[in-house]
């Protein structure tokens, strides 16, 4: 009886074990190579599929769908991962562009079977509202890290972008074909995207533009009001030149020589117009009709030549007084 006993507890110990056995060998051929025209595919085979839904692992076996066939395992159970943008749009940081920007927006499947290769076939675009999909292409790699064959598939988006804002590319959607009929079920993260809208640099030249004629006016303004102010005071200390020998030509009018008096009205009635017109020819510019008036002036500037002879102050007083109307001068109060 004690044998009997000991050979019955043995018993369930062995073909527990197997069992394990043989759930680490078909989770590690859940992902097997099926060459068709050089297609390659996930095969998974029915018999061997072990999933305890509860743990994570699989049983073909216990699980089944609602049409009595077993339930796949998810991608995750398989090692297969999908990652959608580059490593700009990773950590969180959006994606940014310009509308009319055409940029490439990768989607990465990868897995770590040993030895095993897959077939994903799209099922989705990247359309969506500011964004446009131009088309799509695929690239395959294999590479060996920690003595495991990592193998990955990147789809290319070529997208662009045609309205501005806080934009999202969608979720790209992707199956996985098995020989049993069905098809495992991939779907990648939204990822956001700024679009600005374009550098327009008329606004800023015409800006630039308008502020530098506006600078030229105020240049040439100041340019304008200093020379006038350069005139005016030019023209100011002339007169007040003028003006000083006019009052001390008045006061010499009763005791100097009256020829040598008239010939010194003479001269500052040509500094006049030397100063006015470019010319101290009084004789030409009368007869030019630029200084009017002046005509019996120049007669007793003539006779003071010419004629001689001695005259009285107050004759010699209203000759003064007629130059300096001509001459547009104020007597000083």
């Amino acid at each position: 009886m004690k044998k009997n006993a000991n050979t019955k507890a043995v018993k369930p110990v062995k073909a527990k074990k197997a069992k394990a056995e043989n759930q680490e060998k078909n989770v590690d051929s859940l992902l097997a190579v099926t060459t068709n025209d050089s297609t390659n595919v996930l095969a998974v085979e029915p018999d061997s599929l072990n999933v305890d839904g509860a743990a994570g692992s699989v049983d073909g076996g216990d699980v089944e769908n609602d049409a009595g066939m077993p339930a796949l395992p998810t991608a995750e159970q398989l090692g297969i991962s999908i990652t959608a943008g580059n490593a700009n749009s990773a950590g969180g940081t959006p994606l940014t562009a310009t509308v009319g920007d055409t940029i490439d927006f990768p989607v990465t499947v990868s897995w770590s079977v040993q030895g095993s290769a897959i077939l994903v076939v799209p099922t989705s675009s990247a359309n969506a509202k500011g964004i446009l999909q131009l088309g799509v292409s695929q690239e395959s790699s294999r590479t060996v890290k920690d003595g495991k064959e990592l193998a990955q598939i990147t789809f290319n988006y070529k997208l662009v972008m045609q309205d501005t804002g806080n934009l999202n590319i969608p979720a790209m959607r992707f199956e996985i074909p098995t020989p049993m009929g069905q098809s495992l079920d991939l779907r990648s993260d939204s990822v956001p995207i700024r679009v600005d809208a374009p550098f327009n640099p008329l606004p800023f030249i015409a800006g630039g533009a308008v502020g530098v004629c506006v600078l030229f006016a105020a240049l040439w303004r100041m340019r304008k009001r200093s020379r006038e102010r350069t005139k005016a005071a030019a023209k100011n200390a002339f007169e007040n030149a003028l003006r000083e020998k006019m009052v001390v030509l008045k006061q010499r009018v009763m005791v100097a020589d009256s020829r040598e008096w008239l010939l010194e009205l003479e001269s500052i009635c040509k500094e006049y117009a030397l100063h006015l017109f470019g010319s101290d020819s009084l004789d030409a510019l009368v007869a030019d009709g630029k200084l009017e008036g002046w005509k019996p002036l120049l007669e007793e500037f003539a006779h003071a030549r010419y004629g001689g002879g001695k005259r009285d102050g107050f004759e010699n007083k209203e000759t003064w007084k007629l130059a300096m109307t001509l001459m547009g001068v104020e007597e000083d109060d």
